[in-house]
This record gives C-alpha cells, sequence and structure tokens, in this order.
C-alpha cells in the first residue's frame, strides 16, 4: 500500500515527489531490487555498525524502542530504522539517537533516485536505501533495524550479518504477502535469521517454534527461545529476568500495557546474548524507564485534540490493526479506564480485520465513534457501525476525529481511545500538536 509521505520542506518533498512517480505504488518483496539499488550507491550495508534485527507481527517497535534505551544508556549510540512513520517521513531514520533532519534527508534521497531510479525500487526499498547510506556515513556504536514486512524477503534482509536477530509477537498480518497461517508467517519471520548468528525469540506453540527451529536449522543458526534459554517474570512492580548468566530485575515499562514487559525481556535477551557490545545491568533498568514509542497505548497531552473532551477526560492513542494487537490494547485499555467509561474512536484501513478488532473492545466499551482514515483506503465509517452494532456496540459514524471527540458524553471523566491504524494515530498526533521526536 503506498505510503503518502509528505513533508513540509520543499526539497524532501521534491524527492517523495520523484520517488511516488518512480516507484510501482505497491508493496513489493524480494531482495533483487534492493540489492541492485545499494550496489548503485556503494553497497553501504556492508559497512555498518554492529547490527541488532528485529521481526515479529507486533512488538517489534517496542523492541526496538527498548534496544535503543539500552544501548544509549550503556553510553553507546545507535542509529535506528523503523517504520511506518507516524507524521514526519524523517521518523523512519535516527542518526546516532537524533531524527535525521530534513537538510540531510532530501541529498540523500536525491542521491538514491539519481542513481537508482531506474530501478522501479518500492517505496520501502528506496527508503532502506537511504537509510543504510545515512548509517554507513555516519560514526555509530550499533544499528538497531526493524523489519519492514515479514523478513525473509523484507528490503531490510539484504543484510549480510547481524550481532543478534530477534522476533517479537506472532500473529494473522499482511496475509496476501505472507500466508494465512501462523506456520507460515513465522517462517517468513524466521528468514531474518543468519549464520551462527544468535536468534532470540518470545516462547510460541510448538508447531510454530518448530518452524522457526527448523529454518533457522538450514542457516546454523542457534535459536534462543523465552522458556528454553531466558525467561521473565512480573514481580509486583519489577520485571525479573533470567538466563544462564544469571538474574536482571528492572522497573517496570513506562510504555502503558501488560504485553510491554515481554517486549522489554525480549529486549534484554537479545542484548545478552549478543557480543559487539557491553551492556551493564543498569542500562536495563534505565531503559525500562526512558523508552518511549508513540501511538502504542500513549496518553496525549494537553493539545487541540484533548481539549475537545469534557473536564477530566483522558484521551490515548495506539496503533494497534489486527487481532493480537487488539487483545493487548484492549487489556491494557481496561486497566487504564478501570470503573470509568471507555469510549473508542476506530478508524482501519480497508485491509485489516474489523471484526476482529471490534470484538475484542465490544464488551469493555461503553461507545464506538467510527471514523475515516485520510489519505488511505479505509472501512467507511458506516461499515465500521454496522460491524460495531452486530457485536452488540452502540456506536455512530463521524466525519473526522474532531467530531467525534467532540460527540464524547460530558460525564464520568471518560477515557477515550484512538486506535486502529497507525495512518490515523500520526493524524491524532499532528491534529494535537504532538510531533514524535
Amino acid at each position: 500500500m503506498p505510503d503518502f509521505a509528505t513533508s513540509a520542506d520543499p526539497a524532501v518533498q521534491r524527492q517523495l515527489n520523484r520517488l511516488t512517480a518512480l516507484s510501482p505504488g505497491a508493496d513489493i518483496l524480494g531482495l533483487e531490487r534492493i540489492t541492485r539499488l545499494l550496489a548503485r550507491v556503494g553497497d553501504p550495508h556492508l559497512r555498518l555498525p554492529p547490527v541488532l534485527h528485529v521481526a515479529g507481527t507486533n512488538g517489534k517497535g517496542s523492541t526496538c524502542a527498548f534496544l535503543r534505551a539500552a544501548i544509549e544508556a550503556a553510553g553507546h549510540t545507535a542509529h535506528v530504522y523503523s517504520s511506518p512513520h507516524l507524521v514526519r517521513f524523517n521518523e523512519r531514520i535516527r542518526l546516532a539517537g537524533t531524527l535525521i533532519d530534513d537538510a540531510a534527508l532530501a541529498p540523500l534521497l536525491e542521491e538514491v533516485l539519481d542513481k537508482g531510479g531506474d530501478i522501479a525500487a518500492s517505496f520501502f526499498e528506496v527508503t532502506t536505501a537511504a537509510a543504510f547510506l545515512a548509517f554507513a556515513r555516519t560514526p555509530a556504536d550499533a544499528c538497531v533495524i526493524e523489519v519492514g514486512l515479514g523478513g525473509r524477503l523484507d528490503a531490510t534482509n539484504v543484510l549480510p550479518q547481524s550481532a543478534v536477530t530477534a522476533i517479537a509477537q506472532l500473529g494473522i498480518d499482511h496475509q496476501s504477502f505472507l500466508g494465512d497461517t501462523l506456520a507460515q508467517i513465522a517462517a517468513e519471520k524466521a528468514g531474518i535469521a543468519k549464520p551462527g548468528v544468535p536468534l532470540v525469540t518470545m516462547a510460541y506453540p510448538p508447531d510454530i517454534a518448530d518452524v522457526i527451529d527448523r529454518y533457522a536449522g538450514t542457516v546454523a543458526a542457534p535459536v534462543l527461545a523465552e522458556g528454553n534459554a531466558w525467561s521473565y517474570a512480573v514481580r509486583d512492580d519489577a520485571l525479573a529476568y533470567r538466563d544462564a548468566a544469571g538474574e536482571v530485575i528492572t522497573p517496570l515499562p513506562m510504555l502503558a500495557g501488560a504485553h510491554q514487559p515481554a517486549n522489554l525481556a525480549l529486549a534484554i535477551a537479545a542484548l545478552r546474548h549478543q557480543h559487539a557490545l557491553r551492556i551493564p545491568d543498569a542500562a536495563f533498568a534505565a531503559a525500562a524507564r526512558a523508552a518511549r514509542w508513540p501511538a502504542r497505548m500513549q496518553r496525549l497531552s494537553p493539545g487541540p485534540l484533548t481539549a475537545l473532551l469534557p473536564a477530566g477526560a483522558e484521551l490515548w492513542l495506539d496503533g494497534g490493526h489486527n487481532a493480537n494487537a487488539a487483545e493487548a490494547v484492549s487489556a491494557a485499555a481496561a486497566r487504564v479506564a478501570g470503573e470509568r467509561p471507555l469510549h473508542l474512536v476506530l478508524g482501519m484501513l480497508e485491509n485489516k480485520d474489523a471484526d476482529a478488532m471490534i470484538a475484542r473492545f465490544a464488551p469493555i466499551a461503553a461507545s464506538l465513534a467510527a471514523v475515516p482514515v485520510p489519505g488511505h483506503p479505509h472501512h467507511s465509517p458506516a461499515d465500521l457501525v454496522r460491524r460495531a452494532q452486530q457485536a452488540g456496540l452502540a456506536s455512530a459514524a463521524a466525519a473526522d476525529l474532531p467530531a467525534a471527540l467532540s460527540a464524547v458524553p460530558r460525564q464520568d471523566a471518560p477515557v477515550v481511545l484512538i486506535l486502529g491504524s497507525l495512518y490515523l494515530a500520526g493524524t491524532a498526533l499532528q491534529a494535537n500538536d504532538e510531533l514524535p521526536d
């Protein structure tokens, strides 16, 4: 699906316009185009600092945030490549801790497009080449690389080697690319395994773990799975992580949600099973407190959107858009709301399973307002209303986020959660003057 990226900087926007005109306008998988594109710009992916490569259906972005926070707490610097962006294209590329600025981004995109515009590379492939070029030219101690889609044929998997690879939570998503079963999806995610490089995973059902083990075995990658090589437990207000080297105790993550301790534990496991960087135990505790990941159970600050709500209300935001994410986010939202009414504002892309999302929230929500996702093919608000009503959830359509928030009942200090799409989350952050940094 096209990314519809825009920029307030004219020089960056010129290159984004070129990219839109030159790319096929759709997601495509495969390593042939990215390999050719990188060759045109000098193979920067062969000159990167040690790479920590993370795949997964849900949680990989949060895991990368914990990795970065721990690396920086240890006194190191890290490049980070993530997707999609929420508001600004620049969010995809973090250079030694700082989002790339427009003055650096525009010439990078121009260079990649000048040298490889005839390859018909996708939006993500061009972005990946630009990121790797920036990372190769800017000193840092590590690279945290988030897989874009799948793993085996994702553009980031052109990397020949990693310090460690990791797979976060698995679920059903992007079926047209990755397959309709968890086993098929697991095989694609396991494709990031590299010869002799530890592949750190969460605990999966035996049949799914077997798929990953078999693929990793084909490249002689040792699998370090939760429950075998490492484990964690939540004890009161702390996370207790344990592996063969001993125990690490950290505070619970500041990132909201009962699913976040698992993501923190995965990041700790990845860092404790690599040898390129020295990370003291104190850095893991610091990461629990410092990691931030926008639009993942994020409470919005006072701004134009929150001002539309009644006094005492809280406005939360999450970009979750599949059944597994809905399960985790609904549990987090229920805890946040407590005895207060929970009102949903839902917008979803047309290729996402709206029924699965609504089903997780119907038992706990007081109402649902359905909105469009601006600039993207989406479920119509009328369609979402119909599905919500079938699930027994009071619902109504709204023209946009301000209209939906203005209609929230004015009593009982409600909790309002905007969810269903990272693109909608970006719209919310921009409307609330709360840009990721």
